[in-house]
């Protein structure tokens, strides 16, 4: 298994989150193109409803776009997350992840955000991952796959 790339990012208070400070949980890292935004607001809301399901598997949930921590803290508070959102203005952490890259829209080749998600085991490996996330039923998948991991890594 690969390591995942460590990093330390502000959260939506300015609060440095680091890689290295979770070791021993499960992470799910997801990357996402924008705050406020319907396909980024569904999979957030998605999320912040199955955060204590998340929690009971002793996971943390940390999103990741290029957003600054400002428009972080607005989206939290307009729709009621209950997540923790980081800040990757210099996109360092998505490139890292190759979370970063060319996308094609109507024909038109530009760079951004690849949607992605990563589950980081205790060890700090990529335990698994998802590239070009659809978000529809996306954070079922990710609890049972983090669920089925678990008990692998458990027996």
């Amino acid at each position: 298994m690969m390591k995942a790339p460590k990093f330390c990012l502000p959260n939506q208070d300015e609060t440095e989150i680091c890689l290295r400070d979770l070791s021993g949980k499960w992470v799910v890292l997801y990357f996402y193109p924008k705050d406020n935004t319907p396909g980024c607001t569904t999979e957030a809301c998605d999320f912040t409803n199955e955060l204590e399901e998340f929690e009971e598997l002793d996971a943390v949930i940390l999103g990741v776009s290029p957003d600054s921590p400002k428009k972080h803290r607005n989206f939290i508070e307009k729709k009621d997350l209950k997540i923790t959102l980081l800040s990757d203005e210099d996109k360092s952490v998505l490139k890292a992840y190759g979370a970063w890259g060319l996308k094609k829209n109507y024909g038109r080749e530009y760079e951004g955000v690849i949607r992605s998600t990563f589950i980081i085991n205790p060890e700090g490996e990529i335990a698994h991952e998802w590239r070009n996330v659809r978000v529809k039923g996306h954070v079922e998948k990710v609890k049972e796959k983090l669920k089925e991991l678990q008990s692998a890594n458990n027996s």
